[in-house]
């Protein structure tokens, strides 16, 4: 296994960006009023309980999808046809008024809320991957390895 090199988190309300597998992945520390909207939406996603659980890790099998609940760390691919999608991380603006920040994909419209959950009507059929990965401090992450325990 490639141990990936820590990285460390980004800023409250922003995301940063990291390979692995040679895939793109995201990292978006999210703020208190981003988690509040988590909840909103559970009646339009395709997939709110994560009854797929082949899309996280188990340690990641909750409504944040994450270690810690303001952290996610999700592969920027598109799980339609391997496109990669746009944090769109602002509400509303040009994705609508009742847009509450996620991730879009122009290529097909598929749309993702800020825990990497696909909306029903997306041409996506499944919420975007959680890889591995585990904290080796209070702020920095590794990706490709397992978490042991909740941090």
């Amino acid at each position: 296994m490639i141990r990936r090199p820590p990285r460390s988190t980004p800023k409250p309300s922003s995301a940063a960006s990291d390979v692995y597998k040679r895939q793109p992945v995201w990292i978006l520390n999210r703020s208190e009023d981003m988690l509040k909207t988590l909840d909103k939406n559970d009646a339009n996603l395709a997939d709110p309980n994560l009854k797929v659980t082949s899309q996280q890790p188990s340690y990641c099998q909750n409504e944040t999808r994450s270690i810690k609940s303001n952290v996610l760390v999700v592969v920027g691919i598109c799980t339609h046809l391997g496109c990669s999608p746009s944090p769109k991380l602002a509400a509303k603006g040009d994705m609508g008024s009742e847009w509450e920040g996620g991730f879009f994909c122009p290529c097909h419209g598929s749309k993702f809320d800020l825990s990497g959950r696909v909306f029903k009507g997306s041409a996506a059929p499944t919420n975007l991957v959680v890889p591995p990965h585990k904290y080796v401090d209070n702020d920095t992450i590794i990706i490709g390895e397992d978490q042991e325990e909740k941090v």
